[in-house]
């Protein structure tokens, strides 16, 4: 049962990270061609995709709570250590916890990576503005 879980918190987590890479895909494909005019745009957007799955992954399948399953754990100070018992309501719990985990690990990826976009954004328009008051300032 409890490999059955890993499983499926996996699937769910993978369908989870493509729902998003596709939602993102194409602003993130805009901030990188007007950052990095160049073809390696695209090898960096295919990077970026892939640590979404990565980021999405790791976060939504959580190894550490699936223990629990497996390993006795006291529950109070008092209590004799017991294993978790995987019934319905856990299971609800889990991909809940799946589904948030991957979105929040996601999230957070994704506000990394639009602040460094948006501080090369203002240096390369800082760049152009100067280099076009070069080109336009007479001599």
């Amino acid at each position: 049962m409890v490999l059955t879980l890993l499983a499926v918190t996996f699937v769910i987590s993978f369908i989870v990270s493509w729902i998003v890479a596709r939602i993102f895909q194409k602003p993130i494909e805009g901030i990188l061609a007007r950052i990095i005019k160049d073809e390696i745009s695209k090898a960096w957007l295919r990077y970026l995709q892939f640590a979404v799955y990565v980021v999405g992954i790791s976060s939504g399948v959580r190894v550490h709570r699936i223990e629990d399953y497996l390993l006795p754990r006291a529950i109070g100070p008092n209590t004799e250590p017991r294993i978790l018992v995987l019934n319905g309501e856990r299971w609800v719990l889990e991909v809940y916890r799946t589904v948030i985990g991957t979105l929040q690990g996601v999230a957070w990826m994704l506000l990394v990576f639009f602040l460094v976009a948006l501080i090369a954004y203002v240096i390369v328009r800082v760049f152009e503005g100067k280099k076009s008051e070069a080109g336009t300032s007479p001599e």
